[in-house]
């Protein structure tokens, strides 16, 4: 194996803004994060021919020169390539890419996933210079799911996420009758691991040292003889807020695997009680995402409609009994 050398990359649009240390440990996969940062402590690492510090930021067209730096070849732990795949577009352009996402499919690799829907768009289009996620979904959530195709794109779209400047409303079938007046769930939630490792969301009090307040806008949509369709809008944005929520207040989600009714999802997904109609996921669904676009400014609000397996759901609870 011939030794490493001496390399000068130039910064473009995916590395653009970003900070060095996070721009060598993507460019560096492999090499621990240790080491990274000491050939940038040492002066190893020039930007311009100049030394920087790990919290320099990058900008468009600068040289960063990367030291002999050996990758550790491993062929055990080598991942599993993600086949290219496209998924339908709710909109594009040279900024943000909405996509439609499917239940069942994770929007990244990680947790004993190989790959998720990132992975395998940019499998599709190897010739986009940048693209990432701007946001995540659960992997057994459907709906809207928007990604920037530049980086002033992502960091402008992810501020308006974090000023809670976005209108993301959840479509949701729970169990029983909610409660119509319920409109208001402001409950403090706390994120933790069970015994198997596995994340878990808990509802505490307000006062609780590690609950962060959480908020969710209810409106009954529909009223069915055993189950109620909501629209769910969030005030704030925590892991498994809308599932925990609505299970907390004695309405499980349809299908839910972690928080809902366990015996009903196997008879329902088996096609018992529902006339041998099944209905094998969990019905969630990201329906509506309003941003202001980076670009322009204007308004852009993205819907994504219910799935044919959640209207088919919907049909035949409406139906007389």
């Amino acid at each position: 194996m011939a030794p490493p050398e001496v390399r000068r990359v130039l910064v473009d649009e995916a590395g653009e803004g970003q900070r060095l240390d996070n721009f060598l440990l993507r460019l560096l996969k492999g090499v621990p994060k240790t080491h990274v940062y000491r050939v940038i402590r040492s002066g190893e690492v020039r930007v311009n021919k100049g030394r920087a510090s790990a919290d320099t930021r990058l900008v468009l067209g600068d040289e960063v020169r990367v030291p002999p730096v050996r990758v550790a070849a491993s062929t055990a732990d080598k991942p599993v390539a993600a086949p290219a795949r496209e998924f339908p577009i709710l909109f594009e352009d040279e900024h943000l890419l909405a996509i439609h996402k499917p239940a069942g499919v994770a929007v990244h690799g990680g947790s004993g996933v190989s790959f998720g829907v990132i992975e395998q768009l940019r499998q599709a289009r190897p010739d986009a210079k940048f693209l990432e996620l701007v946001h995540r979904l659960d992997k057994e959530t459907s709906g809207v799911l928007l990604l920037a195709k530049k980086r002033s794109a992502l960091t402008q779209v992810q501020d308006q996420f974090r000023s809670r400047d976005t209108g993301k409303i959840y479509a949701a079938l729970v169990l029983g009758h909610w409660p119509a007046k319920l409109k208001v769930v402001d409950v403090a939630l706390h994120k933790t691991l069970d015994a198997r490792g596995e994340r878990h969301v808990l509802p505490v009090a307000a006062d609780h040292p590690d609950g962060r307040r959480s908020i969710s806008l209810v409106q009954v949509v529909q009223d069915f003889q055993t189950c109620t369709l909501l629209d769910v809008t969030l005030k704030t944005g925590r892991t498994h807020q809308i599932r925990v929520h609505l299970q907390q207040a004695g309405h499980p989600i349809v299908g839910d695997p972690k928080y809902g009714d366990f015996a009903l999802n196997r008879q329902w997904a088996r096609g018992d009680g529902l006339a041998g109609h099944r209905f094998d996921r969990m019905f969630l669904h990201a329906r509506q995402l309003a941003i202001d676009h980076p670009a322009t400014g204007a308004r852009l609000t993205l819907t994504a409609p219910l799935p044919p397996e959640c209207r088919a759901l919907l049909a035949r609870l409406g139906e007389p009994h």
